[in-house]
C-alpha cells in the first residue's frame, strides 16, 4: 500500500467535495473544504515530502466559465511537481499530449472512454496509440445500483451500463497501467470505505490500483490495507489536515511507512 496524494480543482480553487453532490449545471457541488492555496503549493508540498503518483482531478466541464481557470491551477501542479503526479478531468486523445508535455506522469480518464453509457472502443484504442499503455490510467469509478457497482462518469453524474466485475477489470487492463477507484457514494463525506468494492477490487489485483473514498480513520486503512492484500494503494481527502480533516499527514506517511 502506497499514500496517493490529490489535489481536486473545482472552479479555479483546490477543494473537497462530496462527491455525489457534483453538479455542471451551476457549477455547484457541496464543498468540505476550500483551500487559499493554489494547486503549485499542494504540488511542492507532495514533491518535498517525495510522495509520487497522487492525481490532480479538473472538477469543471470544458465549456464551464470556470474550466480556464481550473486548468490553470492544474498546469502549475503539473509544472511545479514534473513526473511525480497524474491528471485527469476532460482528457482525450487530442488534448493527452499536452498535459503529459507540461509534466504529467500519466493522464486519467472516463468520460472519454465511458461514452453514452458503453465502452466506447474507438476512443479506447484511440488513447492507447496516442500515449501508450504506460502512461493511461483508466478512471472506473463506481456507485451501486441495484446490488452492483456501475462505472459513473461525467464527473460522477451518468451511470454507464458497465459493472464494475473482475472480467471488466481484465479487459481494461490490457490499454492502462493503472485504475483509479473513486467510490463515489461515500466520496468527500469521510464516514468510512465501501468494505464491499474494497473487497471486489482486493480480489482482482492485477495491476495497480488507487482506491479514493471514506477514508477517515486509521481502521478504514487498515481494512483497505486487509482487503487489498496490501497492494490498493490510498488516497485521503476530506479527512486529511491539509483540507481541514483530522488525519495527521505526516500519522499517515508514518502508518504507511511501518506497513
Amino acid at each position: 500500500m502506497e499514500f496517493r496524494p490529490c489535489i481536486d480543482i473545482h472552479n479555479g480553487k483546490v477543494k473537497q467535495i462530496v462527491g455525489g453532490t457534483l453538479k455542471d449545471e451551476g457549477n455547484k457541488a457541496a464543498e468540505n473544504f476550500v483551500s487559499q492555496m493554489d494547486a503549485a503549493y499542494y504540488a511542492e508540498f507532495y514533491k518535498k515530502n517525495g510522495i509520487r503518483g497522487g492525481h490532480i482531478i479538473l472538477l469543471n466541464a470544458a465549456d464551464s466559465e470556470y474550466y480556464e481557470a481550473t486548468k490553470e491551477q492544474a498546469l502549475m501542479a503539473l509544472r511545479a511537481y514534473p513526473g511525480g503526479l497524474q491528471i485527469g478531468g476532460g482528457i482525450t486523445a487530442e488534448n493527452a499530449q499536452e498535459y503529459l508535455d507540461a509534466g504529467a506522469s500519466h493522464v486519467i480518464v472516463t468520460s472519454y472512454v465511458f461514452k453514452d453509457g458503453k465502452i466506447n472502443y474507438e476512443n479506447l484504442h484511440k488513447l492507447y496509440e496516442k500515449v501508450g499503455k504506460k502512461q493511461l490510467v483508466l478512471d472506473v469509478s463506481c456507485r451501486k445500483k441495484d446490488g452492483m457497482y456501475y462505472i459513473v462518469t461525467d464527473r460522477w453524474q451518468k451511470y454507464t451500463d458497465v459493472v464494475l466485475s473482475h472480467e471488466t477489470l481484465d479487459m481494461l487492463s490490457e490499454y492502462c497501467d493503472e485504475f483509479l477507484i473513486h467510490a463515489v457514494d461515500v466520496e468527500g463525506k469521510a464516514q468510512g470505505i465501501e468494505m464491499e468494492l474494497a473487497t471486489l477490487l482486493g480480489d482482482w489485483n492485477k495491476i495497480t490500483m488507487t482506491y479514493a473514498g471514506g477514508v477517515h480513520s486509521f481502521e478504514d486503512m487498515e481494512k483497505l490495507r486487509c482487503a487489498g492484500h496490501n497492494k490498493i494503494h490510498v488516497t485521503i481527502g476530506s479527512a486529511l489536515d491539509l483540507f481541514g480533516g483530522t488525519m495527521a499527514f505526516q500519522d499517515v506517511l508514518e502508518y504507511i511507512r511501518e506497513e
